[in-house]
């Protein structure tokens, strides 16, 4: 129930660039939620976006997301005590199920959305050799959606990191698309699917996350890219972003969530002068 600031940007992010969709955040803390009500004073926990209309938090309930799906018996016969990467694992499987039900865009809370996708029927490869799960886009009810958790079930291996996630996607879309080969220079297209090039989404490969993190001489304009995903699985030391650091993810902040970027910075100031006060009783 407290989201770090990263999760707030990618709300307010998306929030601004699809300013007449709904956006909903789902949060397992908010269980108990029911009334239209209770779902707007939750709302008003997290200031930075509680002005936008179009944002809407909303309670995470696997049994009630997973019924009438292939996940319900998985979730109902599977130990999370025996599972590695159950977090993960679990994750990738409400993605599918949000999905499933509300249809849309699906992203990832550490993608900062920087224009609008022309698409809702797309996947986003990481690279030439498989998709990733961090962000795709599929009608309500469809049936590769259904094939998805198919496929989670059918050959689930929950002690393999990332086997139900991008290797499932990439798995059941290559066997789809058998004709088709990703392009790192154009988006291609399989039926009414779009595979956007990895730019689209991750200009700044994983294993380079931490550009995003120091200064630039000059900054990038990423004007070929609908969001950025910033990695933060590979984040193990929690780095975030600085206010006056004058680094990439600063004026990222500052141009695609300014309302969360405005409170952190208060908050930065507010600790600054806390600790110069107590140097100075000193």
């Amino acid at each position: 129930m407290e989201p770090p600031s990263l999760v707030l940007c990618a709300i307010e992010s998306a929030a601004r660039v699809y300013h007449d969709r709904p956006v909903g955040f789902f949060m397992k803390g908010l269980h108990d939620i029911e009334t239209e009500e209770e779902m707007n004073r939750a709302k008003n926990l997290f200031p930075s976006i509680s002005s936008f209309d179009n944002v809407h938090i909303l309670p995470l309930r696997f049994e009630e997301l997973f019924d009438n799906t292939p996940l319900q018996t998985w979730y109902e016969k599977v130990d999370p005590q025996k599972e590695v990467y159950w977090t993960h694992v679990l994750s990738d499987a409400c993605r599918l199920a949000i999905i499933w039900t509300f249809g849309g865009i699906y992203m990832d809370t550490d993608v900062i959305s920087t224009q609008p996708i022309p698409s809702d029927n797309f996947f986003a490869p990481r690279s030439t050799d498989g998709f990733s799960n961090g962000v795709f886009g599929l009608p309500r009810i469809h049936s590769l959606v259904w094939e998805l958790m198919d496929n989670f079930v059918q050959n689930y291996r929950g002690e393999i990191w990332g086997h139900q996630g991008p290797q499932l996607v990439t798995r059941v879309l290559k066997n789809k698309c058998k004709s088709v080969k990703l392009s790192l220079k154009e988006d291609v297209t399989c039926g009414p699917l779009t595979f956007f090039v990895p730019d689209r989404f991750y200009p700044i490969p994983y294993p380079a996350w931490r550009k995003y993190y120091i200064q630039w001489d000059t900054l990038p304009t990423f004007s070929n890219s609908f969001g950025l995903h910033l990695w933060n699985f590979m984040n193990k030391n929690e780095k975030t972003m600085v206010p006056g650091s004058n680094t990439l993810v600063e004026h990222l902040y500052r141009n695609n969530c300014p309302s969360v970027y405005e409170a952190e910075r208060v908050k930065y100031d507010m600790v600054r002068n806390e600790i110069n006060k107590a140097n100075g009783d000193h």
